[in-house]
């Protein structure tokens, strides 16, 4: 079974990619995840339907805090007969919830559950 790889948009770059760090860093169930701005590719300011491109190109599900244009992307990019391998948006949870959200995510589902689709993280 192959785990599903994130992205991590530029507007999450701070206080929850240190908790993924810390998480990480135990080394159990580690969470696949890179940021905008961190890969070629995906520069800082990159616009969000270029993304979503770079999400389907490579594989990898963006998490975004975007909630109000994320979706309007998603659905133009679909309509354009693209495929992402989905979204997940953050709302005003506790970065590990988020955490343990991106970590059931990636060892306790499979990636096709996600495929066009976006998601609330709870």
């Amino acid at each position: 079974m192959a785990l599903p790889g994130f992205v991590l948009d530029e507007d999450l770059r701070g206080l929850l990619w240190r908790y993924i760090v810390r998480y990480n860093a135990r080394k159990v169930d580690p969470i696949d995840i890179i940021r905008v701005g961190d890969v070629e590719g995906l520069p800082l300011g990159i616009l969000d339907p270029d993304i979503l491109n770079w999400c389907e190109a490579n594989g990898r599900i963006l998490v975004s805090h975007d909630r109000s244009t994320t979706p309007v992307h998603l659905a133009d990019h679909l309509a354009a007969g693209r495929h992402c391998p989905g979204i997940f948006l953050v709302r005003r949870v506790h970065p590990m919830d988020v955490v343990s959200f991106l970590a059931a995510a990636a060892y306790a589902s499979e990636p096709s559950e996600w495929q066009d689709r976006y998601f609330y993280i709870p």
